[in-house]
């Protein structure tokens, strides 16, 4: 099982992960609504502000502060050494 690090420690399975999209449109906020009252919202933000929404196949939302080209570039096994980088940039 590859996991996938999605800031801050939090890690989640790269199998069960069908999308990465910016929280910015109405119907990804509305989905994150849903989610939260059905009780399948994950926030792994830290208090951030959340840069990218993660769709799972278990229909959870995982919410992230860590910009969606980030996780991308983590997903596709680019150097973790720059990513843990970027996550201290984004800290500032």
């Amino acid at each position: 099982m590859k996991l996938l690090n999605i800031g801050y420690g939090n890690m989640v399975s790269a199998q069960r992960l069908i999308a990465i999209v910016s929280p910015d449109s109405a119907p990804i906020k509305r989905m994150i609504q849903e989610s939260r009252e059905k009780g399948l919202l994950i926030d792994g933000t830290y208090g951030r502000r959340t840069r990218a929404v993660l769709l799972m196949d278990s229909d959870h939302v995982i919410l992230s502060s860590i910009q969606p080209e980030t996780i991308a570039n983590r997903l596709a096994g680019k150097d973790a050494a720059s990513a843990s980088a970027e996550e201290d940039a984004e800290d500032e």
